[in-house]
């Protein structure tokens, strides 16, 4: 059954792409029809690709790994944070730091300043500092918080990437093609689709649009983690089971050892006068 239906992806408001003069010629296999100088993109086509991206974001988090969500545009912002916080996945909605992929040691360098400033808080080292310089630090503190606190608990590369606008996070996606990161991506029909992985065709400039595209992927997201969870907890049962039957059989034949030797020394005793 799909995660999404063609009446559902209506009323959100998918099916709206961009003006004639402003299409991307790539994205003709998604384009419906044309009405009033606007292409209308093929629904049913969006339906299939939800799930088909959904199925290998299940995948991917089946394993335990990390999708990091991409939307810097002002429309998208507050839907990717809550979708993404759901399912405990990183995300960045300010401005994306160039080099956060292939330069990714520097960023997490950043990340462990803001984590050693809060210790160096929490412990009173800052309580001799003029109001001058703890004000310079906090500041300093609140910009890395907002840039990059969506990302703290980010310690490895993430598996892959999950793109709002390929065109305004193109650089976001440069830096996944080049470290062979796959991306998932809402792609409108102004955008080139080429280098994404994983295309939803869709409207995505509208809120709606985003929300129930989204919606769909994160719940195949939390599906994947808690089956991960489940067979997390059925490997832990079984090998406790085994466990069990090894130190079960390891008694056995104990017991079985000692009965000889048992019967050994009631043979040699004495007999009772």
């Amino acid at each position: 059954m799909s995660r999404t239906n063609f009446d559902q992806l209506l009323e959100a408001g998918c099916h709206f792409g961009h003006l004639r003069r402003k299409w991307n010629p790539a994205m003709a296999p998604y384009i419906f029809m044309e009405r009033n100088g606007i292409h209308i993109i093929d629904l049913n086509k969006t339906v299939a690709k939800i799930d088909e991206a959904a199925e290998a974001l299940k995948q991917i988090a089946k394993q335990g790994k990390k999708i990091l969500f991409v939307a810097t545009k002002k429309q998208a912002k507050d839907v990717v944070a809550e979708k993404a916080a759901s399912v405990n996945m990183p995300y960045v909605i300010e401005r994306w730091p160039g080099g956060m992929l292939t330069n990714f040691p520097t960023i997490r360098k950043a990340v462990k300043k803001m984590t050693n400033i809060d210790k160096l808080m929490n412990d009173g080292t800052f309580s001799n500092l003029s109001k001058r310089e703890l004000l310079q630090i906090t500041r300093q503190r609140a910009k890395l918080e907002k840039n990059l606190g969506s990302i703290a608990d980010l310690s490895r590369l993430p598996s892959a990437l999950f793109v709002i606008d390929v065109m305004k996070e193109h650089i976001a996606v440069k830096e996944a093609n080049r470290l062979g990161i796959p991306v998932f991506a809402i792609v409108d029909t102004n955008s080139n689709p080429k280098n994404i992985d994983y295309v939803i065709p869709a409207n995505d400039d509208a809120k709606d649009s985003i929300d129930v595209v989204l919606g769909a992927c994160c719940a195949a997201i939390a599906e994947g983690i808690e089956e991960r969870k489940v067979e997390k907890a059925d490997e832990k049962a079984a090998a406790e089971q085994n466990e069990a039957a090894a130190e079960s059989k390891k008694r056995v034949r104990k017991a079985r050892k000692e009965e000889p030797a048992k019967a050994e020394e009631a043979a040699e005793a004495p007999a009772a006068e």
